[in-house]
């Protein structure tokens, strides 16, 4: 029995001794790892983030009614160009019923009010004439009679206000007539002719009529996620691109970071504004998707290289590469490192236009394609 084991252990020993030698001869077969090399080049190196928006005008006056009725005319159609003052529209009043009725009733009472104050300011006059009362007694009356004059007046007024809308004698305070209050573009009107619209006040909003804008004076705003918002500040350079205007990109300038972050599926975001360039005479659509990239660093025609070739020491994390001197033989080099895209990194020191510079982690060849060649 102990003859077995003994000679099972030898067989054992010797399958491993020929599996070992076998290994050894095959890793000696294997090519030598010949590593490529690469050199550094100039290049412009633009380090940016990218924030995704719309381009709206930096403006909108809505254009509301001051009094309530139905649209009976519309003047305007999205796309027009209006100065101020331009005929908008025009509103039939559709009077209250009981809003109605008082004023009428209000108008009878003045009258009869008024024609009290004449009978009794004829009479006193009468007398004043005759010497019988004084004249202030007599200015007393006259007062009285003018002023129920005036309350007949706005009585009339107002009555005509609540029945059309308008009356004569009080300009554009109560008009039916909307115009346009700024110079612009129409971009919107949400009504039509037949619509009932609500005036605007105090307790009220009102129904707009027509949305207009300079759409000369346009912004990108958009929203950063907060990882990004650290990044960035106001004043810096901005390259507007938008979706459906192709070749084509517009400067502007950063002029606005929420202060306050808003949850959007799951995620913070921060909202950003930046002004268009106004020398770009190219008409941009208001509401047009678009992607700003917002530029946080900028190195012109400065010498770089492939941010792949960077390696970095285990203790002391610094930055270095490793140069040809001889027939696959390299040295270490320190570098010192400026802006980075994230492909290319701008070299301030440490390595010349010229030197080859090693690719470490270049990937081997498949056995397949090894035996192909």
């Amino acid at each position: 029995m102990k003859k077995y084991v003994t000679i099972l252990i030898l067989a054992v020993i010797a399958i491993t001794f020929v599996g070992a030698l076998y290994y050894l001869y095959e890793k000696n077969q294997e090519d030598p790892v010949v590593y490529q090399t690469e050199e550094p080049f100039e290049q412009t190196i633009v380090k940016k983030t990218v924030a995704t928006g719309k381009i709206v005008p930096k403006e909108e006056v809505l254009i509301k009614p001051n009094i309530s009725g139905v649209i009976d005319e519309i003047y305007i159609e999205a796309g027009d160009q209006v100065k101020q003052g331009d005929l908008i529209a025009k509103i039939r009043v559709i009077p209250n019923v009981s809003s109605l009725q008082s004023a009428k009733d209000a108008v009878s009472t003045a009258r009869i009010n008024l024609d009290n104050e004449k009978k009794n300011y004829d009479r006193q006059k009468a007398l004043f004439d005759k010497g019988v009362i004084s004249a202030n007694d007599f200015d007393n009356v006259e007062v009285s009679y003018k002023r129920a004059e005036q309350n007949y007046k706005s009585a009339q007024q107002n009555y005509e206000i609540v029945r059309t809308g308008t009356t004569s004698g009080i300009g554009s305070a109560a008009n039916t007539l909307i115009r346009s209050t700024v110079e612009g573009m129409v971009l919107d009107v949400p009504v039509k002719a037949g619509n009932q619209v609500i005036e605007s006040n105090n307790f009220n909003d009102g129904t707009t009529i027509a949305t207009l804008a300079n759409v000369n004076n346009m912004i990108f705003e958009g929203k950063v996620d907060e990882s990004e918002v650290g990044k960035i500040k106001e004043d810096l350079p901005l390259e507007v691109t938008v979706g459906a205007i192709e070749n084509k990109s517009f400067d502007a300038v950063l002029d606005y970071i929420a202060p306050k972050g808003v949850e959007e599926n799951g995620a913070i975001q921060f909202e950003i504004k930046g002004t268009l360039d106004k020398a770009d005479t190219t008409f941009i659509r208001a509401g047009l998707s678009a992607n700003a990239s917002i530029i946080l660093a900028k190195a012109e025609n400065v010498l770089a290289i492939k941010e792949a070739l960077v390696q970095f020491d285990d203790e002391t994390q610094k930055p270095y590469v490793e140069v040809m001197t001889g027939d696959q033989e390299f040295k270490r080099q320190d570098l010192e490192l400026g802006v980075s895209d994230g492909i290319n990194v701008e070299v301030i020191s440490g390595v010349k236009k010229g030197d080859k510079i090693k690719v470490w982690n270049q990937l081997k060849p498949a056995p397949n394609e090894i035996a192909q060649n």
